[in-house]
């Protein structure tokens, strides 16, 4: 056990006991080895302690009950013996706070997730706090594993087996009044008085044995089951293996004692940990992890001051998404565009976005209200002397952000850090006429930014150390995670990704049919395919964008044609309504026959693993070729960019851990051979070419 307490124990006059979780030098409380170890010396000093009247589990963080538990138990991967006994000390630990003979509940304010919410289930009652940092949820099928203590056991019995498989197979969180409504919760309390109702709760005593539910007797679990099965199928195209898991351990668990429930969950997760997918998904969360902490060495010693002024310069589709996004977080935004019909329509999308946040409960109504007041709309030629960072997000034309970089330059205060929301063009260009160029930083906000974690932080020749620093700072406090990429073509994730869409395009112009295209590159594990992708984010701007690489770059080639074409009829995707599809309202969408006028009306050929082959494999090329020129540093900055900007396959672990797993010499063969029968441009980078030699692979091979 550890020599610092994480747990507090106090016993009143009145015989209530409260467990106090506090860990500490920490914000979050987590479950490792240490901590269930406390917790069951004080459960059995509880169970042995005369006069005791009931037991209150608590926390002193301010934003977490308990996170879950702490998965670097999990990374490296640990000997199975090792990890089965730490699954079943857990579930030992939680059945001896179920069994004690007086009331317990769970008083739940903040996070409360995983192994916090098995925690919970395994006590009486449940109140939670109505604050917004209240969340309460069973996320372990998003990791590639089920939730193993008791979740998928005492869940089920808790709620009813479709409500259950709905918040374990989803693996979103509930907040709390969605908690009190399923029956996950017994009560709900603003957070300074959850204690409070933790305590009247003990009134009601042990919690009786939940009379039977008619939908827990045969057929009908069996029923509820293969329906859940269909729809993860038709979800994940059986890529991930958890939530099947998760659906059979949960029906067979319905009914029987707990102790046969556990020894299923025991079995389902030691299995699954050894599946790439569990390895791979897992190595995602811990990158995210990692992004919340980076920097750099030469940036250690550098303090920024907190941003809280912003200025948003172009109320487009991004500028007007990025300001609801810092908005949102607390900050005051001014938006600036070139007159009041383009301004007003920014605070339209503005007004949209909040209204869709507050029918998912992602804002109460008053911080609904706060976040459009935190917004000004003004127009050009007013001083920004107040603003600490300014992020320019007008169109991708060279000229005029280097036109609107001079014109901030003098509109600011000399530490105001100037920001561009360019996806491609040069930071060095458009900071090349300023008198002082360190300010300028590229700060890549992807689209939709409500909804996209990903932030490229991108560092231009000139950017400063303390520039550098501070926009790192301010993508960690607004809730993003970064990703430093240099001032190269296309920075990493467009420069990774446009070879496949430029190949996907192609194999349209032979002949091939959009949705055969999509569908097996689908597949594959990608969530969306990289037509429809073409069509989501406008089809002038991924021409844009071609182009611009093909000009720059000496192996990129320039687009066939094809989307020049359709642009020219105005055909620019899901907002012209056209383009490889048809869009409707809402997202309907369905192909578009008038497109095989851009067809090259020969027969297509190659089948769907060709396919696959020609469109996936330019992103491990180019990706292996960000790292030989140092747009990044790391193999782990490439796939956890690829997966958090572009969805690419989770489960596969990103294009380099891709590669590591086909073999980086199969690889290397495969284009080799693509070179000779498509396009020269296939071959593989220097690279790629000398780590086959070798025998390396991007990432070390697991002991």
């Amino acid at each position: 056990m550890s020599d610092v307490a994480q747990i507090r124990r106090e016993l009143d006059a009145a015989g209530i006991a409260t467990l106090t979780f506090d860990r500490a030098g920490s914000s979050a409380n987590v479950f490792d080895r240490a901590t269930l170890e406390e917790l069951d010396a004080h459960l059995k000093f509880l169970a042995a302690a005369s006069g005791l009247r009931g037991v209150v589990l608590a926390s002193a963080k301010p934003a977490i009950f308990i996170a879950g538990a702490d998965l670097h138990a999990f990374s490296p991967a640990p000997e199975e013996s090792v990890l089965a006994a730490l699954v079943e000390y857990g579930q030992g630990v939680f059945s001896r706070l179920a069994a004690l003979p007086v009331p317990t509940v769970a008083a739940i304010h903040g996070a409360c997730l995983g192994g916090g919410c098995e925690l919970a289930l395994a006590c009486d009652w449940r109140v939670a706090s109505n604050g917004k940092a209240t969340r309460i949820g069973l996320p372990e099928t998003q990791l590639g594993i089920v939730p193993a203590w008791g979740g998928c056991t005492r869940l089920p019995a808790l709620i009813g087996l479709p409500a259950a498989l709905k918040l374990i197979l989803g693996g979103k969180p509930v907040v709390g009044i969605q908690a009190l409504k399923l029956g996950l919760v017994d009560d709900l309390a603003p957070p300074e008085y959850v204690l409070a109702a933790a305590r009247t709760l003990l009134g009601r005593g042990r919690r009786l044995k939940p009379p039977g539910r008619l939908l827990h007797c045969p057929p009908l679990p069996a029923l509820i089951a293969a329906k859940s099965r269909k729809l993860v199928l038709a979800r994940t195209r059986g890529h991930y293996p958890a939530p099947l898991r998760a659906i059979d351990v949960c029906v067979r668990a319905l009914g029987r004692p707990v102790e046969t429930g556990l020894a299923l969950e025991r079995t389902a997760l030691l299995e699954l940990s050894r599946t790439p997918a569990c390895r791979n998904l897992l190595g995602l969360f811990m990158l995210q992890e990692r992004a919340k902490k980076i920097t750099l060495p030469e940036l250690s010693d550098l303090t920024s001051a907190p941003v809280r002024r912003v200025a948003v310069i172009g109320a487009g589709v991004m500028g007007s998404g990025i300001a609801q996004w810092l908005a949102a977080r607390g900050l005051s935004v001014l938006l600036q565009d070139i007159d009041a019909k383009a301004l007003a329509g920014g605070l339209h999308r503005i007004e949209a976005l909040v209204q869709g946040g507050l029918r998912r409960r992602l804002f109460t109504p008053a911080e609904a209200a706060a976040t459009l007041d935190r917004v000004s709309p003004i127009l050009p030629d007013v001083p920004l002397t107040e603003c600490d960072l300014v992020i320019e997000a007008a169109v991708e034309r060279l000229d005029l952000k280097q036109k609107i970089f001079r014109d901030l330059e003098s509109r600011t205060r000399a530490e105001t850090v100037l920001a561009t929301n360019t996806s491609a063009l040069s930071i060095d260009a458009l900071a090349g006429e300023l008198a002082h160029p360190g300010r300028v930083v590229g700060l890549h906000f992807f689209n939709p930014v409500h909804r996209m974690k990903l932030l490229e932080v991108v560092r231009g020749v000139r950017t400063s150390p303390a520039t550098l620093a501070a926009a790192l700072d301010f993508a960690k406090a607004i809730g993003k995670l970064p990703v430093i990429a240099r001032d190269q073509p296309g920075f990493l994730v467009n420069r990774v990704l446009m070879p496949a869409m430029g190949e996907a395009v192609r194999l349209f112009t032979e002949g091939h049919q959009a949705e055969t295209i999509d569908r097996h590159l689908l597949a594959f594990g990608l969530p969306m395919g990289p037509l429809r992708l073409a069509d989501e984010v406008g089809l002038d701007v991924a021409l844009h964008v071609q182009k611009d690489l093909a000009e720059r770059l000496p192996n990129f080639v320039q687009p066939d044609g094809t989307l020049e074409k359709m642009t020219a009829k105005g055909w620019l995707g899901r907002k012209s309504g056209c383009g490889f599809y048809l869009h409707g309202p809402g997202r309907q969408t369905k192909p578009n026959p008038a497109a095989a006028e851009f067809q090259s009306g020969h027969a297509p050929t190659g089948d769907g693993a060709s396919m696959t082959d020609r469109v996936i494999l330019p992103m491990i090329n180019e990706a292996a070729r960000c790292l030989e020129l140092n747009v990044v540093d790391a193999p782990e900055d490439v796939d956890f960019a690829m997966v958090l900007g572009t969805g690419w396959a989770p489960f596969r672990g990103g294009p380099l851990r891709h590669a590591d797993a086909l073999g980086v010499p199969k690889v290397v063969r495969r284009l080799e051979e693509l070179a000779q029968e498509v396009s020269p441009n296939f071959a593989p980078c220097e690279h790629l070419r000398q780590m086959a030699a070798h025998g390396r692979t991007f990432y070390p091979a697991p002991p």
